[in-house]
């Protein structure tokens, strides 16, 4: 499904870890409805219902790089060494498409486990520099990510 991106330079970007815990469906739900673990449920109060929604990316095990409102159908696929390796040109090029068409944003947050940093490395490494707040603890890590999102405006 495409979405329209309408990211400018000077917003944020969010960046989820996808979770073990999803809502138990037999039809596609938007990504952000999907997701049931960790942060995703404060922060889908928090953002899933405002524009803010449209700058939420999460990092699938399964899809790589998933806008917050790509139906998505419940799967069971962690997120392992060799898969990170796999999915991180696919996220690369999903990232490097995205910022060709809205920029690069100023500021990035990432809620993730650590392995999930396999699939951004080309992110940290972009000549643009995006100012990256990396929240490692998906299960407890929210109060922080929150603290971030105050700092935006959000």
């Amino acid at each position: 499904m495409n979405h329209k991106l309408a990211l400018p330079v000077s917003d944020g970007l969010v960046l989820v870890s996808c979770s073990k815990e999803k809502s138990a469906t037999r039809r596609a739900l938007a990504a952000f409805d999907l997701y049931d673990g960790g942060c995703v449920p404060p922060m889908r109060d928090r953002l899933g219902y405002r524009p803010h929604r449209d700058r939420v990316r999460f990092l699938s095990a399964e899809h790589g790089l998933v806008h917050a409102d790509t139906p998505l159908h419940t799967y069971d696929r962690p997120l392992d060494p060799h898969r990170a390796v796999e999915l991180r040109p696919r996220v690369a090029a999903a990232l490097t498409a995205e910022f060709d068409t809205t920029g690069v944003p100023d500021e990035i947050l990432v809620v993730a486990k650590p392995l999930y940093l396999v699939l951004l490395a080309d992110l940290l490494a972009h000549p643009a520099r995006p100012r990256i707040h990396w929240i490692p603890d998906h299960a407890s890590g929210w109060p922080d990510a929150a603290r971030v999102l105050n700092t935006w405006g959000w």
